[in-house]
């Protein structure tokens, strides 16, 4: 296995060609799901693998593969990949590094001839991101997307409709798109760390031990609209009041209470939302991550009790709306076994931790033996200024590489 070498010159190429679809001219790229540049994207990902001979697959959730079909007719898939959508004006990084890394891992083993008990499949999961529906390739790969995320999404009915018909997609060839578990041997993805843990310590590769849960919720406070220069402070019913206090005692409690947890409030609307009116209506969006299952029912109960406090503080009414929700996911033990053997077959030195973010990994781990790894990333994330070495790049795709075969062989 240590002879088994991706070509790094290749998939340098790749890497710029697909950057270059939905360039924001700031090292960056524009590619919400299913939108104009992220269907650019994937035409030129079907593209390339037909250039290079391999077999291409798309299901009724839209996720697009490249497949090496094992001389065993009845061999289970070995996936491997992650995502090629990205959030508004993001980076050239996040999941499309993953995706490549997977496909050039899938030639080599071409390449070099090797013959392996499993199927082998590149794949570029639908929407990640969230822009319609959080995950919602794999889930539906997994069986676990409910119709009535579909029927209700986030997004907006109207706009994961349109989407949907953009790409040529249905309701029902999304639910369809399950695949029977007993024909997958597992899941390995690879993703840049997206913070400064690997940096810090110096190491290669990040070996994902869980992926924290994500919760979420609508919020709405309803108070009464005044005049604001005539209604004094203490008569008032402002909503804009209770969700400001909100956000500051939340945030507040997952600092000194919940140190391993976080909470955004991503999004916050006052109407009328006039210079001269005091807010009828506070609309926010909070969402909250943790990394075990205790934890994320301690800081739902919190932020909900919260809520209402406020509410009554300010004599407010609320309304909460359940949104996405995730639960921890534990990463596959002998995936990890196989991302450390790799890593030490190749002289990289690696570390265990957790991922802070959702990945498609979380999803697929409900299914089939599923594991991660991180490379150093610098820049943030969900941002132009993402950045990942060449080298680090490299490193992953080659653990990547020598993970997946190790995985294959073990399958029978």
């Amino acid at each position: 296995m240590k002879t088994l070498r991706i070509d790094p010159d290749r998939l340098r190429r790749d890497f710029d060609q697909l950057s270059a679809i939905g360039s924001t001219g700031d090292g960056g790229v524009h590619r919400p799901a299913l939108g104009d540049d992220h269907l650019a994207a994937r035409h030129w990902f079907r593209e390339r693998i037909a250039a290079d001979g391999l077999a291409f697959h798309q299901d009724g959730a839209g996720n697009h593969s490249a497949v090496l079909r094992s001389r065993t007719h009845e061999a289970r898939t070995l996936l491997v990949g992650s995502h090629l959508d990205s959030v508004p004006r993001g980076g050239r990084f996040d999941g499309a590094l993953g995706v490549l890394a997977a496909y050039e891992a899938v030639r080599a083993v071409r390449d070099a001839g090797l013959e392996l008990p499993v199927h082998l499949e590149a794949i570029d999961f639908t929407d990640e991101e969230g822009a319609l529906v959080c995950l919602l390739g794999s889930r539906a790969l997994a069986g676990t997307l409910d119709r009535e995320e579909l029927e209700d999404p986030r997004c907006g009915r109207a706009t994961l409709d349109d989407r949907l018909h953009q790409a040529g997609l249905t309701h029902e060839g999304i639910l369809g798109a399950r695949r029977d578990p007993k024909t997958l041997a597992g899941f390995l993805e690879l993703h840049i760390e997206q913070g400064p843990r690997l940096t810090s310590a110096g190491a290669a590769i990040g070996i994902v031990t869980s992926i924290v849960g994500i919760g979420s919720f609508s919020l709405r406070f309803d108070g009464r609209a005044d005049h604001a220069g005539t209604t004094p402070l203490d008569a008032r019913r402002d909503a804009g009041r209770g969700a400001a206090a909100l956000i500051v005692a939340a945030n507040e409690i997952v600092e000194r209470d919940f140190p391993t947890c976080v909470i955004n409030f991503g999004e916050l609307t006052l109407a009328p939302g006039a210079y001269n009116i005091v807010p009828e209506s506070a609309d926010l969006a909070v969402e909250f991550r943790a990394p075990d299952d205790d934890l994320m029912r301690a800081l739902e109960t919190m932020l909900l009790d919260l809520a209402r406090q406020q509410a009554d503080r300010y004599g407010l009414d609320l309304l909460v709306r359940p949104q996405i929700s995730i639960a921890p996911v534990p990463c596959a033990a002998e995936v990890q076994s196989a991302f450390e053997a790799a890593c030490q077959d190749l002289d990289l030195s690696y570390r265990h931790l957790t991922s802070g973010a959702g990945h498609d990994t979380g999803a697929m781990a409900s299914v089939c033996p599923a594991g991660m790894i991180f490379i150093p990333s610098s820049g943030g994330s969900h941002s132009p200024r993402e950045h990942a070495d060449r080298d680090a790049c490299v490193a992953g795709a080659s653990t990547l590489l020598q993970a997946l075969v190790r995985i294959a062989r073990r399958t029978r």
